[in-house]
């Protein structure tokens, strides 16, 4: 069973609070946007998927429960505000602001018509924010057949038989509404039978790999192995023919308009250690998270984090032979007093990229080495005759 990182019924939302994972599940109860807003700050909750579902899903908790003013224009103030400040936890994903843009438009429509109260603008918030939460999960299972079909038949190790496959940061179940992005390629591999092996990175300073997705591959019974970032290199040389490794698929915070792809710090080297190795680069991501107002990766705002993420490390004591998880410890593991240099994602410029994975199938550049996603926009029946839009 795949892991649910989100929990929502009307009026009630809790998340699965992934600072404490892989040691404990424990589930977080998110009463307002606020709540939520710091919970995405804090990291709690993350991946660019999951956090626009959490924070349209947590603004919905609140005007649920919440003494609604009968005045449809004061209600749709009061959400358009929320969303506005909701959007402030992570500037870099861009699904949260398109999430918040959609909303937008459902509380204005359904304010523009004659009669409208406050609970009719409520109402039409809220079916919106549950729609977001069923149509990711669905996005991603499409996002997986897509991917995984397109390895089989697009690369040279599908054609040998089973391949295997590397993978960065976290882009499963704890990352999306449920299944994945990345992570749901190599599970939609599983599912046929078609993958021999999954490598997952650590992925520092925060460890999304080794502490979400690797307990992810464990929790499914996946055949997977840890590595660190710096040992990517040295995988693809040493056993990248023996392990049958067909490519490297990652998930994106913001994809823009010419295919340049933020995501996870330690991204864009993996396109060049892919590119030198001879397997592909793919992006997997649903079209929210493609923004073609954003001209390039030049225009991508890079979030940076404190520097105590990278001078320090949380989690149980280990006394040598086991875990105390009654006693959580935090560990210097740096130079008191050294600078540190902390950006959350890192900019692949489309040269390198192979394939961008989408719910509707995989773009492929064009004869001139060109990305054109705005076709993904135009593709809705594309899904039930190829997994490949555009290319050469």
């Amino acid at each position: 069973m795949v892991l649910q990182a989100i929990k929502y019924s009307r009026g009630q939302l809790e998340i699965l609070d992934q600072l404490k994972l892989p040691h404990a599940e424990e589930y977080d109860h998110i009463y307002s946007s606020m709540d939520a807003w710091h919970a995405i700050k804090e990291m709690r909750t993350r991946g660019a998927p999951a956090i626009a579902i959490v924070a349209a899903l947590a603004l919905a908790v609140e005007l649920v429960n919440m003494k609604l003013s009968p005045v449809a224009e004061e209600v749709k103030a009061f959400i358009i505000e929320k969303l506005d400040y909701l959007v402030t936890s992570r500037p870099t994903a861009v699904n949260l602001a398109d999430a918040a843009k959609k909303l937008t438009k459902a509380v204005e429509r359904a304010t523009s018509k004659e009669g409208a109260t406050g609970a009719d603008v409520r109402e039409a918030y809220v079916q919106t924010a549950e729609k977001m939460l069923v149509d990711d999960v669905s996005d991603n299972e499409n996002i997986g057949k897509h991917g995984a079909e397109w390895v089989i038949n697009n690369t040279e190790a599908g054609n040998k038989g089973p391949v295997s496959m590397v993978t960065h940061c976290n882009t499963g179940s704890l990352a999306t509404a449920g299944y994945g992005t990345a992570l749901g390629v190599i599970r939609s591999l599983h599912s046929k039978g078609a993958l021999k092996h999954a490598f997952c990175t650590e992925t520092r300073p925060y460890n999304q790999g080794s502490r979400l997705t690797a307990f992810e591959l464990v929790h499914d019974n996946i055949p997977a192995t840890l590595i660190t970032d710096s040992m990517a290199g040295c995988l693809l040389r040493l056993r990248g023919s023996a392990e049958n490794i067909a490519a490297i698929v990652v998930g994106a915070d913001r994809v823009a308009a010419n295919g340049d792809t933020a995501n996870k710090i330690g991204t864009y080297q993996l396109a060049f250690l892919a590119r030198g190795h001879g397997i592909k680069f793919l992006v997997a991501a649903p079209r929210t998270t493609i923004d073609l107002d954003t001209r390039s990766g030049d225009d991508i705002i890079i979030e940076e984090r404190p520097g105590k993420e990278v001078t320090l490390v949380k989690g149980p004591r280990h006394d040598g032979v086991s875990l105390d998880l009654n006693v959580v410890e935090t560990v210097s593991i740096a130079a008191n007093g050294i600078g540190v240099w902390n950006p959350a994602f890192d900019v692949t410029p489309h040269e390198l990229i192979d394939g961008i994975i989408t719910e509707v199938g995989v773009v492929e550049k064009d004869s001139s080495g060109e990305f054109h996603l705005e076709q993904v926009f135009k593709s809705e029946g594309l899904k039930d005759k190829s997994s490949t839009i555009g290319g050469v």
